[in-house]
């Protein structure tokens, strides 16, 4: 279990924070170009003057820089430096950042600690807290990892103000996927206050990150290997949604965008094999109704695709076990569960071709 801190500034008092939980004041800060510019000066004054001792590491903005090769480039900088096992890593942005580092340190020295300092929405309340670090591979993504713990994810929802608002609909699909799987009061919260958050407005929006947070922490806590199928139920609507990101060759569709296709998928399909009754089923896509897609890209990359061609893609997804495909679907609102059982194409199909009916030009912005 991490220890997570959600504030304003959050950066404020690091040295004694960092004593408090045996870490040393020797930190990798990892950046990407973007958390670098924005957030970085002013990290780096703080971390200096509390006597850090520091290497600065910076990465391209993208998600190509989860790579085998961009990793080998960062160890031979970490050793030109010195750096052992005495040092800690911070990673500073989203989720590409939070599991490069992740990875960098469970490889590192076979391990140093690591400490989250997630920049955006996606990250706060999810990628940023559990463990799960990882690169890509050509044939799928988040294919090669470890399980790594954070000592620390520092979370500051003021960061939140940098972002554009596509990325703040993308975070907001992970925040919904908690109410829909864990959380009944707090799908209704999104509900009544979805505008609010993603105007970022307070005290809406402190109240989502934390709440998404912890309840993503407790899951973890309970199955922090996915032995039990707790926390496979973090997974929901993501068995589409890795098939949409592989179609879109993992540059066009924000995760985010593709879990809030994959939700409305996974909602039909729950509702189609008897699981999710009708009411509880329009409740939820009221809720993904709000979300809002950049122009053309919802037609180009769900809305005309192929549906075969997206059950294809989904199964080169590591949700994927013994050549099956594995869902999370919904019991209620509040209640998913994660089905192993083989499921017909055709009821896979049909979830897809509803969904496409579902989602329109009113979801474009």
């Amino acid at each position: 279990m991490s220890t997570i801190i959600v504030g304003t500034p959050v950066i404020t008092g690091l040295g004694e924070l960092f004593k408090a939980h045996g870490l040393s004041k020797k930190t990798v800060l990892l950046f990407d170009e973007h958390t670098r510019k924005l957030f970085g000066d002013e990290l780096l004054k703080r971390l200096h003057h509390e006597d850090f001792q520091l290497k600065e590491l910076v990465v391209p903005a993208r998600e190509a820089s989860k790579s085998f090769s961009v990793a080998y480039k960062l160890y031979g900088s970490m050793i030109e430096a010195d750096v052992d096992r005495s040092w800690n890593l911070m990673a500073v942005g989203g989720g590409v950042v939070g599991d490069l580092g992740g990875f960098i340190a469970a490889s590192y020295f076979r391990g140093i600690p690591v400490i989250q300092l997630p920049t955006t929405l996606l990250a706060m309340t999810d990628s940023s807290i559990g463990g799960k670090v990882a690169i890509n591979h050509p044939l799928g993504k988040n294919l090669i990892g470890f399980f790594h713990s954070p000592e620390l994810v520092l979370i500051d929802p003021s960061y939140l103000a940098s972002l554009p608002l596509r990325e703040i609909y993308a975070g907001m699909a992970e925040v919904v996927k908690y109410g829909f799987i864990a959380d009944e009061p707090l799908f209704s919260f999104l509900d009544l206050h979805f505008n609010d958050i993603t105007a970022l407005q307070e005290p809406y929006l402190t109240e989502a990150v934390k709440k998404s947070a912890f309840i993503k922490d407790e899951v973890v806590t309970k199955d922090f290997r996915e032995t039990d199928g707790l926390r496979a139920t973090l997974n929901f609507g993501h068995t589409f949604a890795h098939g949409l990101e592989k179609l879109a060759e993992y540059r066009h569709l924000r995760h985010g965008e593709a879990v809030t296709i994959g939700m409305v998928c996974a909602l039909f399909l729950s509702h189609n094999l008897g699981y999710l009754d009708r009411q509880s089923l329009e409740r939820g896509l009221t809720l993904l109704q709000k979300f809002r897609f950049p122009k053309g890209l919802l037609k180009r990359r769900f809305l005309d695709i192929d549906r075969d061609q997206l059950l294809e893609s989904m199964f080169s997804d590591k949700k994927k076990l013994n050549k099956k495909l594995r869902f999370v679907l919904l019991k209620k609102i509040g209640e998913a569960f994660l089905l192993e059982d083989n499921i017909d194409d055709q009821q896979v199909l049909k979830a897809i071709e509803e969904a496409q009916a579902q989602l329109s030009p009113v979801n474009l912005r």
